[in-house]
Formats: C-alpha cells, structure tokens, sequence
C-alpha cells in the first residue's frame, strides 16, 4: 500500500477543477498543487479510515458487548477510589 504521506517524488497531472475555486485559490496566492495534495492525502485518510472501521466491525462489536457484560479486564489504579 502506497503511503502518500511519505513519498516524496512528484508527477505533473491534469485536474479540472472549477473556475469559481481556481480564481479563489489565485487571488489568496494559494499553492493550488499543495492545495490539491493535501485534499487528497485527507481524502485517502478518510477513506483508509472508513474501510479500518468497516473490516473490523464485527471484532470492535464483539469487544464492547464484552465490554458492556463483564466489564473491563484491568482497572486503573485512578479508577479503584
């Protein structure tokens, strides 16, 4: 799995992108690469975090209703008083 957090090499693209945004993006002197970079790098986060959840499902379900029956295994000290 490619980590686009962490490369570092750069590949000229063709993006459309609307007028409205690009004149926007000009007139705040705004990188619009980095812009873009970034948005996508948040988007590929989202979407990474979103399959996690979705994958694992049916284990964090598994181990709340654990939870919720029998309580936590280990008691912080903090938490005896």
């Amino acid at each position: 799995m490619v980590d686009p957090i962490k490369s570092s090499r750069r590949r000229s693209i063709n993006l459309t992108i609307r007028e409205d945004v690009i004149a926007a993006v000009k007139s705040l002197s705004l990188n619009a690469s980095q812009a873009a970079e970034a948005g996508l790098i948040e988007a590929i986060r989202q979407a990474r975090a979103q399959a996690w959840r979705q994958e694992n499902r049916a284990g964090v379900d598994a181990h709340n209703a654990r939870i919720e029956a029998d309580g936590v295994l280990l008691s912080p000290d903090w938490a005896l008083e």
